[in-house]
């Protein structure tokens, strides 16, 4: 096996995608942050002390998206076209799923992977004083499309027949 990011010797370096042409790409992430039952109704009575979580797990996800070669060395800067992060409270906690779009060279993954995990971490910051235990979960790509390789799908989350889109974004 080959890892694109390594020379022949091993030493890493940042692949050059200048041949490449830009095409619309797309990548969706989820997660979940599970916490106990205290929290749960706490953030559906809107009564967390620090305030709105979820306003600001949103934008700390979408922000982290934006940030991702800051993070990751080896990632290459690219315009963020689109990024929406979508929280959930369930009887669990929080499931986050966060869709990053472009139209650039590479990928949006590590981005969609960055909004999801940044807006849990917001989420655990912010009931950490109710809950010491929340935990995060389960982050994973479970959708991605454009450039070379084309769609694919985590199994379980492929479209339905009356969608192009996994079944959690409908």
């Amino acid at each position: 096996m080959k890892f694109t990011h390594l020379t022949d010797t091993g030493d890493a370096y940042m692949v050059d995608v200048t041949a490449k042409n830009p095409t619309v790409r797309e990548a969706t992430a989820i997660g979940t942050v599970t916490c106990s039952p205290d929290v749960v109704k706490a953030l559906r009575d809107g009564t967390v002390p620090k305030g709105d979580v979820l306003a600001v797990a949103r934008v700390s996800g979408i922000s982290g998206a934006k940030k991702v070669p800051e993070l990751l060395p080896l990632a290459h800067p690219i315009g963020i076209h689109g990024a929406s992060v979508d929280l959930s409270i369930e009887d669990h906690g929080v499931d986050i799923k966060a869709t990053v779009r472009t139209a650039d060279r590479t990928g949006v993954e590590m981005e969609a992977l960055t909004a999801v995990t940044i807006a849990a971490l917001a989420i655990v910051d912010m009931v950490k004083g109710v809950d010491r235990s929340a935990e995060i979960t389960d982050c994973r790509i479970i959708a991605k499309s454009g450039g070379r390789s084309g769609d694919w799908y985590r199994p379980g989350y492929e479209p339905t027949e009356n969608t192009s889109q996994p079944p959690e974004s409908q």
